[in-house]
């Protein structure tokens, strides 16, 4: 048995054991730990970047020639095939707020320079990896913040000393650069159409006297269904409208010398302002009633045929039928050509292409507000009808497109890969310079920031180096794609561009590194400064968070 003092040690070690249980340590928590909450911050800042990488992972694989695309499937049951990334984020539904920025970043890059909306949301998320790596390692937040506005300042002075000058009427130029932008669409195998196509309508729309300014609302593009890519067309001095004339009456189907109105009143009896209900019980009443509606039908058809108006563009409207079968038929009598259901928007557009004036009154119908062309007429297209009007007087800032083809998905992504080449083409126009593309700029960027790096002090020394690798991601994601050996390709590419070749990419056709200059495969200055611009702004703002408040 226990001697007495035996038992006594044992009855202090329990104690001591169920002290040290009840009392933490001073420190409290974790070992280094300065503050308790500090876990709690850590968790926000790692959510929201994981969250953000995986949308950008996604993204990722449909970012360049040899790009994949995304089949989107909707609540409706609609489908949507595209690589476009701003298409892609904007119809996924992301819950993560922090994810949500990512979707907003690829809108911003879509309005500010329509093209390289993948690859804004690839490098944020790439540098958002490099983050969290710098998170790990204890640096601060607000130093990482600060020294990648600095690395994307110094990124944009790099980018402008490699940026080649160009001459907005080099059509030569600007086709090359639509050719590239292209290349990484569906429909790149018809780029030898639509590049010129873009190139034309942008340079038609260009204002002589503000030349930095263009208005892409200035291009009408109209889908028909029922051919391919290549019936599509351009309209040199015209118009085409979607709707098709109304020749049940008898109208006629083709107008030479015409002499256009566009109106915005109705053609119909006058309703009551309030919905009320008239009973007529005598039919003397009924007739007329009816020889009324014809009589004032009948004054507003003569009203225009005075003003020479002989083909006649109805606004749409809400209230009450801009026409009826009556004042159709009496139309038809006055040998006027009649298109209705003009919509509000389209309104401004037709009367700058027509140079006429809308007129909302038919006694302001006078002969001034018309438009003239050489010949309006229907036009069949595919299975439907469409109107043309060519030979227009005083050639308009606008432009016109007619794309076909064999159904509505090809359609659809072929006019979305149409304006991101115009947004090229428009980026030319306001910045005129000129990179080389295949992930070029990014590896050169990458280098000359690695190199400035070393001459840092600090914690911004490894900030900014992590800055350059994380731009990596874009030479590794296009040999990623195109199924070559991505470690490889970008080792040899920094080779290259160490020995010089500045100008050197990832040429994903022949599976190589070559000149991109040479290959003709050229992006404008704007849209990678933009890229690096918005992508830097986002995760500096994804950083600086460190909790989510909910409030219900």
């Amino acid at each position: 048995s226990p001697s007495p003092s035996q038992r006594r040690s044992g009855h202090s070690s329990r104690r001591e054991q169920a002290e040290t249980m009840v009392a933490p340590k001073a420190g409290g928590g974790k070992k280094g730990e300065t503050f308790r909450d500090d876990s709690r911050k850590v968790e926000v800042r790692i959510s929201n970047i994981e969250a953000a990488k995986a949308l950008s992972d996604a993204v990722r694989t449909s970012l360049g020639p040899r790009g994949m695309d995304k089949m989107v499937k909707q609540a409706d049951g609609e489908v949507i095939i595209t690589n476009d990334g701003a298409t892609i984020l904007d119809k996924v539904k992301v819950v993560h707020p922090a994810a949500k920025m990512l979707v907003e970043l690829s809108k911003s890059q879509d309005v500010n320079a329509g093209d390289g909306t993948t690859s804004v949301v690839v490098i944020c998320g790439s540098l958002l990896k490099k983050c969290l790596e710098l998170l790990n390692k204890g640096v601060h937040p607000t130093i990482i913040s600060d020294s990648m506005g600095k690395a994307c300042r110094k990124a944009a002075e790099i980018l402008q000393e490699m940026a080649a000058p160009i001459n907005i009427q080099d059509r030569e130029a600007l086709i090359r650069a639509a050719t590239t932008s292209l290349s990484s669409k569906v429909v790149s195998q018809h780029a030898s159409l639509l590049a010129p196509m873009a190139v034309d309508t942008v340079l038609k729309v260009i204002n002589p006297e503000n030349p930095n300014r263009v208005d892409l609302r200035d291009i009408s593009i109209i889908k028909k269904g029922g051919g391919t890519i290549d019936d599509s067309i351009m309209l040199d001095n015209g118009l085409l409208l979607n709707q098709k004339p109304c020749t049940s009456s008898g109208g006629p189907r083709r107008v030479e010398n015409a002499k256009i109105g566009l109106i915005q009143f109705c053609i119909s009896p006058p309703k009551t302002d309030l919905e009320s209900t008239v009973v007529v019980n005598d039919y003397q009443q009924m007739d007329r009633i009816l020889k009324e509606e014809r009589n004032y039908i009948l004054s507003i058809v003569k009203k225009i045929r005075k003003s020479g108006c002989n083909v006649l563009l109805i606004q749409k409207s809400i209230l009450r039928d801009a026409v009826t079968d009556l004042s159709l038929h009496y139309l038809a009598k006055a040998k006027i050509f009649v298109v209705r259901d003009i919509e509000r928007d389209q309104i401004e557009f037709i009367s700058k292409t027509l140079n006429c004036l809308p007129v909302a009154h038919v006694d302001h119908m006078t002969p001034d507000k018309l438009g003239h062309a050489q010949l309006v007429e229907e036009m069949p297209v595919g299975g439907s009808r469409v109107t043309k009007f060519t030979g227009v007087d005083n050639v308009a800032p606008t432009s016109c497109c007619l794309l076909r083809g064999s159904n509505k998905l090809v359609l659809e992504e072929a006019e979305r890969s149409l304006h991101d080449a115009q947004c090229v083409i428009r980026c030319l126009v306001q910045k005129p310079f000129m990179l080389a593309g295949g992930g070029a700029p990014e590896v050169e960027v990458s280098r000359k920031l690695g190199a400035w790096a070393k001459t840092l002090t600090g914690m911004e020394s490894y900030c900014v180096k992590g800055f350059a690798e994380a731009l990596e991601v874009i030479p590794y994601t296009l040999a990623e794609n195109a199924g070559l050996n991505p470690m490889n390709i970008v080792t040899e590419l920094r080779n290259h561009h160490a020995n010089g070749d500045v100008n050197h990419g990832i040429n994903v056709r022949k599976g190589s590194l070559t000149n991109m200059l040479e290959e003709n495969v050229v992006q404008p200055l704007q849209v990678s400064l933009s890229a690096f611009t918005l992508a830097t702004e986002c995760v500096r703002m994804i950083l600086k968070i460190d909790d989510v408040v909910p409030v219900r």
